[in-house]
């Protein structure tokens, strides 16, 4: 395997992990757990609701950080990355 083609397909499981991570926060947490969540109050909010109006965000901000520095760290393992 090429250099390039391991330095694409690693990029591309830090991506699908993280997408998995957004999908079962946005949809499983805010959505098909939500009833589950609920009889867990997080700062006087039921969880479900939080995660529906608040936490997806929040865990969606925190993955494009954690995006962006796994792809600096990708780029310099690689020796492909910008000044």
């Amino acid at each position: 395997m090429s250099n390039g083609e391991e330095y694409w397909r690693r990029n591309l499981r830090l991506i699908i992990g993280c997408l998995i991570v957004w999908f079962v926060v946005s949809f499983g947490f805010g959505i098909l757990l939500a009833d589950a969540l609920n009889g867990i109050r997080l700062g006087g909010y039921k969880l479900g609701f939080w995660f529906a109006q608040q936490g997806s965000i929040y865990i969606f901000v925190a993955l494009i950080f954690f995006y962006a520095n796994k792809m600096n760290s990708l780029d310099k393992e690689f020796d492909v990355e910008e000044d």
